[in-house]
């Protein structure tokens, strides 16, 4: 048997500019993850889930399913894993064994709240794939495989950023600075000690359930446009990864603070939030803590001062249905 696990991320710096050619500090979050069960078999099964099941109590729940994890559960997210997997294995010259197997797959990450929960799953696969046909793929090779999964096989919007870090785990700062992308297929990618990091939480709701992609679609056009204020903003965003990379190197934690928080006020200038997620947000900086997007909405991640803010922090975010962390990286 097979155990093969990847896990939930959070952006700490630079979110949204990565699909944009620009610079993110990403982490992973072990709270969360995805668990593929891979064994031998007669015949190649995957084993649907509650999240796969097409019956329900009543139409309440049915709407209740959709809106918490979409319409297709996690079955088309793994056989598009497995596909690609593949497509890169001939592609490579990799001779695959005869072999068939049944995958088994659990989540305990939230869905659609930002954590990248669609990406995880996708990595878990093909770690599992990885062992079962004694194949080794670099991190940085995997992650563009498990993109091409999601935005090639399912039509998902997406950029590198959630694979890339759930590839290397730990924290990682990445540069896709267009030139060397495009010549490469890769960015630049620097593993960061997470002894440097400071306190964090995270927070999500999870009646904030939505698709991604969808909040992003309006910044492609205008970015694609020549819109000088999404150009300009999503520039400076990236600008704040890279000057929180320089800020974790000297252990600087006082501008750490301000620069997630102007991530999210730049963030505020090029979309529109909506109120339950800006409550999120202003409700968490009420208590004296910073607060940013983990993603594209809906879970937040940001510094705290000690434990008495960190109880603040549950107290009341808590009053609005959030559930604080403390998040692990090891």
């Amino acid at each position: 048997m097979i155990d093969a696990r990847a896990y939930a991320r959070a952006g700490l710096l630079g979110n949204p500019s990565d699909g944009y050619y620009g610079k993110t500090i990403s982490l992973i979050v072990k709270n969360f993850g995805a668990q593929i069960l891979l064994f031998e078999s007669p015949e190649l099964v995957i084993e649907p889930q509650d999240a796969d099941s097409n019956t329900f109590q009543n139409i309440y729940q049915l709407r209740k399913t959709v809106s918490q994890i979409g319409y297709n559960g996690g079955i088309p997210i793994i056989k598009a894993a497995i596909k690609k997997f593949l497509d890169f294995c001939e592609q490579s010259g990799y001779r695959i064994a005869n072999r068939n197997f049944t995958i088994r797959y659990h989540t305990s990450i939230p869905r659609q709240v930002g954590l990248a929960g669609s990406s995880a799953i996708v990595i878990a696969t093909m770690r599992a794939l990885m062992k079962f046909y004694e194949i080794d793929i670099e991190p940085h090779v995997l992650a563009n495989i498990a993109l091409k999964a999601e935005t090639e096989e399912m039509g998902i919007t997406a950029g590198l950023q959630d694979r890339v870090i759930q590839s290397f785990e730990g924290c990682v700062f990445m540069d896709f600075e267009k030139e060397n992308l495009m010549a490469s297929g890769f960015g630049k990618y620097v593993e960061i000690n997470t002894s440097l990091l400071p306190k964090l939480y995270i927070a999500y709701k999870t009646d904030l359930s939505k698709v991604s992609g969808r909040v992003l679609n309006d910044i492609k056009t205008r970015y694609d446009k020549g819109d000088q204020l999404v150009i300009e903003t999503l520039a400076r965003i990236a600008e704040i990864a890279k000057e929180g990379k320089e800020a974790l190197e000297k252990m600087e934690y006082n501008k750490l603070f301000n620069l997630i928080n102007e991530n999210f006020d730049n963030r505020c200038k090029i979309m529109n939030i909506s109120s339950s997620n800006m409550e999120l947000v202003q409700t968490a900086r009420n208590t004296g803590a910073s607060a940013k997007f983990t993603g594209s909405g809906g879970s937040i991640i940001g510094m705290y001062e000690d434990d008495e803010m960190l109880n603040k922090l549950q107290i009341s975010l808590r009053k609005i249905n959030a559930r604080v962390i403390k998040p692990y990286f090891n």
